[in-house]
């Protein structure tokens, strides 16, 4: 997998619209500024389209599956269509299942609920907590970090040629690092997976925002992503691939919908028929507009074309990696090395700094958005900075007051609907705090780093 790094005309490559591109937030030092939403990685705002779209279908929302009446139809259709959205996006495979979920985190669950019981589950260290917690009741073996892509292969042949005893396997991998941006050799992996004998699950929350993600192509057996990462934020998400795990497995809840066939027995309980479709994981009434949210924006991002937003994209990579270079106290935290592709993620620490700190003082004094601590990716980060990656942590900021060193990091993410400005603002903001210092003070309350009244 390889990301575009040709050169595109800015000028008609603007950014994507999206919703709060002109909110102004107070700044500390006085007066205000357009905000410069830089978290991507963590959410996405939405795009002015999907916030249209659910708008229009608003005083049409009805019961799905479930009702005779024209709004239930209407909804139900609508419901439909977007799951055959979903697939045409991710180029799934004719009997690919495409199930909504709540998550990136809700999807690999429901696949960990799914697999065989004598199951063995790879997975690297280098996770997100949503793709490394979920496998606790399979039997696991967590690899180490990799330093290369292909170190990555290998290590992951050695691990699976090695299991015994040799029975049904799963590796579970990221497109893109939700902590460094840096792409995997996903086709790669699912190769070495397949000659093993084993199955591979793609966790694409960082990767389809940014990069198209075929399944048919990469050839894994499964791909999770999160509508709010995908400018779709209304808590839903996708399990996308092969379905004969997933009709064999008992449903990932009981309910409504999952259930086909429901009747009492002689002994007074009940038998239960499931469905063998994707609702069989559904149970409940769905997040309808959730569903709808994620179709549009597959539908947005395709029409815009990946090549023109890939391009512009890895232009805003080059303005941050560039700036930064420029600034020697400045470290972008890398597995793969500082050439390696990667989507508008970026990590980094600075030398002197808090990193809550330092990410307090952009938001108060800049009215920039960025995301500062272990990134819900304890281990990888650790051993990012080089500390133990045994070390306890929590997703937000240690208590460490300004000025003293933090086991955490500073992360800038962006997107489609980020203008260059904000980008370059930041990059500004980074060479000024460095050289000047902070104008204001901060203090600690409640783990995090806060300007000081």
């Amino acid at each position: 997998m390889s990301v575009s790094t040709a050169a595109s005309d800015q000028s008609v490559c603007t950014p994507l619209a999206v919703l709060g591109r002109d909110v102004t937030v107070p700044l500390v030092t006085g007066g205000e500024v357009t905000y410069a939403a830089l978290d991507y990685a963590a959410s996405a705002p939405a795009l002015q389209r999907v916030w249209d779209d659910v708008a229009a279908y608003a005083p049409y929302y009805g019961s799905v599956h479930r009702g005779a009446g024209y709004l239930s139809q209407l909804s139900t259709d609508l419901f439909e269509n977007a799951r055959r959205t979903v697939a045409d996006f991710l180029d799934c495979r004719a009997g690919d299942q495409v199930i909504f979920t709540r998550s990136t985190t809700d999807s690999l669950n429901l696949l960990a609920r799914a697999i065989p019981a004598d199951c063995q589950v790879f997975v690297f260290e280098t996770e997100h907590h949503a793709s490394l917690l979920p496998w606790q009741d399979a039997r696991v073996t967590y690899l180490n970090a990799p330093r290369t892509p292909q170190q990555a292969v290998e290590t992951l042949e050695r691990a699976l040629a090695d299991r015994d005893p040799y029975g049904p396997a799963l590796v579970c991998v990221t497109g893109a690092s939700n902590v460094t941006g840096e792409l995997w050799p996903v086709r790669e992996l699912a190769a070495a997976a397949h000659a093993h004998g084993a199955r591979i699950v793609l966790d694409a929350a960082q990767l389809a925002p940014h990069h198209p993600v075929s399944v048919a192509d990469l050839d894994v057996d499964w791909v999770a992503f999160s509508g709010h990462k995908l400018y779709a934020p209304f808590g839903s998400g996708v399990l996308a691939g092969r379905a004969d795990w997933l009709r064999a497995a008992e449903p990932y809840l009981a309910g409504g919908g999952a259930s086909r066939k429901v009747t009492r027995r002689e002994d007074g309980g009940v038998a239960v028929e499931w469905h063998e479709t994707a609702a069989r994981h559904e149970a409940g009434s769905p997040n309808v507009i959730g569903a709808y949210a994620i179709a549009s924006a597959c539908k947005t991002l395709t029409e815009a074309g990946w090549d023109t937003l890939v391009a512009r994209e890895q232009h805003l990579v080059r303005t941050v990696r560039e700036g930064l270079a420029e600034v020697p106290e400045v470290r972008i935290l890398s597995l793969f090395g500082d050439d390696a592709p990667r989507v508008g993620v970026l990590s980094f620490v600075v030398e002197g700094w808090n990193s809550s700190h330092f990410a307090a003082a952009l938001s108060a004094e800049y009215g920039i958005g960025v995301r500062d601590g272990l990134f819900c990716a304890h281990p990888l980060v650790r051993t990012l900075l080089g500390s133990d990656p045994q070390t306890q942590g929590e997703c937000g900021a240690p208590e460490a007051a300004p000025g003293e060193k933090s086991l955490n990091a500073i992360r800038v993410s962006f997107g489609a609907g980020t203008p260059d400005e904000h980008v370059q603002r930041f990059v500004d903001a980074v060479k000024e705090l460095v050289a000047e210092g902070a104008k204001w003070q901060y203090r600690t309350e409640e783990g995090r780093c806060v300007p000081a009244v």
